[in-house]
């Protein structure tokens, strides 16, 4: 029997100074209306996330279909808020200006004291998990299209991956390149197919057709899984016969320059933190093609991947939320996958997961109203809509508000408050280095989160709406591949 590991007490170190920065900040800048206003807001928000403990499997409601109280609160609250602190901080400070800075920065302040409990939390619960007993057969799908570069490490990663009964199917998706050639040196070791051009999610319903596994493990060609992968992802569920799905945790392996240090530390601050979050209420919103596991059995029932969609993975993860069955997350369970090393290249790659998320949000609306939908319902498809939708106008409403007070001559307030929000951001990026046991040489790009990076990924965003305001068609972008 494994020895118990212990929690980390760095972690809460950490999460403490966090929090007192935070009472700091809101002591400096904010007067007593405004830290009631905020106070209340957490406490709501906190009976909120709460309340929603306990009900992943209960039975379907039917009732009038009408939006959640939590979607009501995420729009509702921003304007009370932001109209009493605009009004306190207008009549006392004479400064709009300041109080739309103040506004962003109070949707901070909950979105940081509402996560880090939650992710420490599923931090402690993680490290409770049993080994394994028994290991029920997987099956390793990859599709593959035009992958010559990056396959043959994909497939040898697969074959070293320890687990003690796995199948391998590799499917080229018509590619136009040698990567079915590269493939087929491997028909001992993998089941190699291939099949017309169809896009990924017919690869992997094609894929799904040959298998023989209990659990189905969906790879992308230009990821590397770790040795022990495959193991922790059978670990996810064991713990509860309603999970339907485990997502694994994705890091950037070519970390060569500013862009793709940035973008490894976006992916190790939101696993670490926001999906453990979502975690502890077994609804993780997305399910990477990277490397997630499915129950085969709910993958047939739910009628497997939607080829009309850019975003696959996005797709079926909330098919499967609809189903009010548990998407849990597995952080022990790493990939390692390319990240774009280029503007031009990281632009193609995020045009299409962003258009793609708001193609599935369209698709999926029902998911704001309809209450049989539980949790997806009540609290993970608003945040998610409002988090791509809103949030990155906030930013730049926030920023422009900072520009203004600086040039107004409250450049003394605003260096103030730039300060402590970087400290906040990089304490925050500490805290998840530290529940990921990464490179602590990510820390400081933690500041890119706030400026620079940040804004490159809002107008990103921002693009995407307007494109999909105005219809724009959607076609299949991709970064381009560099086969490290």
């Amino acid at each position: 029997m494994s020895q118990q590991k212990r929690f980390d007490p760095i972690l809460l170190v950490i999460s403490g100074t966090i929090f007192a920065l935070l009472i700091l900040m809101a002591l400096l800048v904010f007067s007593v209306i405004s830290m009631i206003a905020i106070g209340l807001g957490a406490v709501i928000v906190m009976y909120q996330m709460l309340s929603l403990h306990g009900n992943l499997s209960s039975k379907f409601k039917y009732g009038k279909r009408f939006p959640s109280s939590f979607l009501i609160f995420l729009v509702g609250s921003p304007i009370f808020l932001g109209v009493t602190v605009s009004y306190d901080t207008y009549f006392t400070q004479d400064s709009i200006s300041r109080a739309i800075l103040l506004w962003g920065l109070t949707m901070t302040f909950w979105s940081t004291l509402l996560f880090i409990p939650l992710a420490l939390y599923s931090k402690r619960r993680e490290l409770s998990i049993p080994e394994l007993t028994a290991f029920p057969r997987i099956t390793v799908i990859v599709p593959a299209y035009n992958e010559e570069k990056v396959i043959e490490r994909t497939i040898q990663a697969l074959i070293d991956t320890k687990y003690p009964d796995k199948e391998i199917v590799v499917v080229d998706d018509g590619s136009k390149d040698k990567t079915f050639e590269i493939m087929s040196k491997y028909k001992k070791q993998a089941k190699i197919l291939q099949k017309t051009n169809g896009g990924k999610a017919s690869a992997i319903n094609f894929g799904l057709a040959y298998s023989t596994g209990e659990l189905i493990v969906i790879v992308d060609a230009d990821t590397i899984i770790g040795h022990d992968s495959l193991i922790h992802l059978a670990k996810g569920f064991s713990v509860d016969k309603n999970v339907a799905a485990v997502a694994g945790n994705i890091k950037v392996r070519n970390r060569k320059n500013w862009l793709t240090w940035c973008q490894a530390i976006e992916y190790v601050g939101g696993i670490q933190i926001a999906r453990r979050a979502l975690d502890v209420f077994g609804a993780i919103s997305v399910v990477p093609g990277a490397l997630g596991a499915f129950r085969r059995s709910v993958l047939e029932e739910i009628g497997s991947y939607h080829k009309d969609t850019l975003v696959e993975d996005f797709d079926v993860t909330l098919k499967i939320l609809k189903t009010k069955l548990v998407i849990a997350g597995s952080t022990n369970s790493t990939a390692y996958t390319e990240a774009p090393e280029s503007l031009k290249s990281l632009y193609k790659q995020r045009k299409r997961w962003y258009a793609g998320n708001l193609q599935v949000f369209a698709r999926h609306s029902d998911a704001l109203t309809n209450p049989r939908f539980g949790i997806l319902q009540r609290f993970v498809f608003p945040y998610m809509v409002f988090s791509s939708c809103i949030m990155p106008f906030v930013g730049f409403i926030t920023l422009g508000g900072a520009i203004y007070s600086a040039v107004s001559g409250g450049g003394l307030f605003v260096l103030e408050m730039f300060t402590i929000f970087l400290a906040l951001q990089c304490l925050q990026v500490s805290l998840a280095v530290r529940l990921d046991n990464e490179d602590p040489r990510l820390i400081p790009y933690g500041i890119f989160l706030v400026i620079g990076f940040k804004q490159i990924m809002d107008l990103f965003l921002i693009g995407a709406v307007f494109e999909h305001l105005f219809k724009k068609e959607i076609t299949w972008t991709s970064a381009d591949r560099i086969g490290i």
